[in-house]
């Protein structure tokens, strides 16, 4: 069934019905609007468009030892905005990636996403396990008594199945398998819920909020080392969360400005102990994430450690310069409405992992920050506007299909 069909046949049932149904689903999980952020995108940056990645074997079979070819291809698009950071200058665009320019990388791992969607946006491969022992082990960490408190999760109740099935069938058509199967499992006490959804990223929701002690600050207008001091109380407060990283790192994000010059920094820890290829790995993937809200207080935690298991080897990484020669010639991707304004315009790269949920394959990009032209610019002419233009860090052999720029914004 095509996905606008299901879409049609909603937007006819009866709204009062389906309103009662859905006012008690969310009494039962008492669920909130979904906000997420990874890492440090640009304001503007409302829905990422996003380049989706599958396997692609020329033989069909991919023998023992034998590294699969790569095919990369857009799954979605209807993104609004792009991902742009503004500042005064790019020394400004800085974040505690361990990869530098000098690092030297002659492989990384590359991972299949557990988690695959069908065209009509159905999820397979979700592990309901997997979830409920991350839960379990956050809700340890936070101090809840896993013995006493139930763990519910987001499936709707028989009046909403009933009154969906009943329209879409009115159409001639059938729901979906795994069209109602659960997507996040929950706890809640104490003033704490905590939700793990299935990409294994668990949401801690404090309420109400955590008011730090009067000595720190911790709001969107605060400095860079204010931040830091708020961060170390919080590592403290929240070792149990931080109990699995030997060495905690506290990365700030890209920090760049909005329109009125105002810089938000971020206040994520990682991993930082191991080897060169581990750092990185969980720079991008194994994070936990401190967001304050409006007031200064913290208000949401994020604990992320998606499913790693399905490792598909470890690539050969091409050069900082092949890359280069790769985005010049156009093999890249970016929601950026601009072609690459030319050589001269790069500002910056970085070695990052594309970690969207519809991701199919996770691996390695060279991203590199161009400024883009003038009409780009803010009113603001001091203020400088660097785009993310992404070309695969893996050696071409591999990929089945360079991406290569058409006009179109992926």
């Amino acid at each position: 069934m095509k996905p606008e069909k299901i879409s049609d046949a909603l937007n006819h049932l009866d709204e009062d019905l389906l309103r009662e149904a859905e006012e008690a689903r969310n009494h039962k999980v008492r669920r909130r609007p979904a906000w997420q952020k990874w890492g440090s995108l640009a304001a503007c940056l409302a829905l990422a468009v996003f380049a989706g990645t599958r396997l692609l074997s020329s033989s069909g079979n991919i023998a023992e030892g034998e590294l699969p070819s790569i095919t990369i291809e857009n799954n979605e698009a209807g993104a609004f905005g792009y991902e742009g950071y503004m500042a005064l200058d790019i020394s400004e665009l800085g974040g505690a990636n361990p990869w530098t320019e000098g690092a030297k990388i002659k492989t990384l791992p590359v991972y299949q996403n557990s988690i695959s969607y069908d065209e009509q946006h159905i999820a397979s491969g979700t592990d309901l396990d997997k979830m409920k022992s991350l839960l379990l082990t956050v809700a340890e960490q936070m101090g809840l008594d896993t013995k006493t408190i139930p763990i519910t999760d987001d499936t709707p109740d028989e009046d909403y199945i009933k009154a969906v099935t009943e329209k879409i069938e009115s159409v001639g058509d059938t729901v979906p398998e795994g069209y109602f199967d659960p997507s996040t499992v929950i706890m809640e006490g104490d003033g704490i819920k905590i939700e793990v959804d299935r990409t294994l990223t668990a949401r801690i929701d404090l309420d109400p909020a955590v008011e730090l002690p009067a000595e720190y600050r911790f709001s969107y207008g605060a400095s860079s080392e204010e931040m830091k001091e708020a961060a170390d109380w919080l590592s403290k407060e929240y070792s149990g969360l931080l109990s699995g990283m030997k060495k905690p790192v506290l990365d700030q994000g890209m920090a760049d400005r909005n329109i009125y010059r105002e810089r938000s920094f971020d206040t994520v820890f990682f991993d930082g102990s191991g080897s060169l290829e581990e750092q990185i790995v969980n720079y991008n993937f194994n994070r936990v994430a401190f967001y304050n809200n409006d007031e200064g207080k913290l208000f949401i935690i994020r604990v992320f450690v998606p499913d790693l298991s399905q490792k598909l080897g470890d690539y050969p990484i091409i050069s900082i310069e092949e890359a280069k020669d790769l985005l010049l010639s156009g093999n890249y991707a970016t929601s950026v409405p601009c072609e690459m304004p030319g050589k001269e315009h790069i500002a910056k790269v970085e070695l990052v992992y594309r970690v969207g949920a519809y991701e199919q394959v996770w691996l390695p990009y060279y991203r590199f920050l161009v400024e883009l032209p003038e009409e780009f610019r803010p009113e603001d002419k001091e203020l400088h506007d660097f785009g993310a233009y992404y070309v695969p860090a893996v050696e071409g052999k591999y990929i089945a299909n360079m991406p290569t720029y058409d006009g179109q914004f992926n």
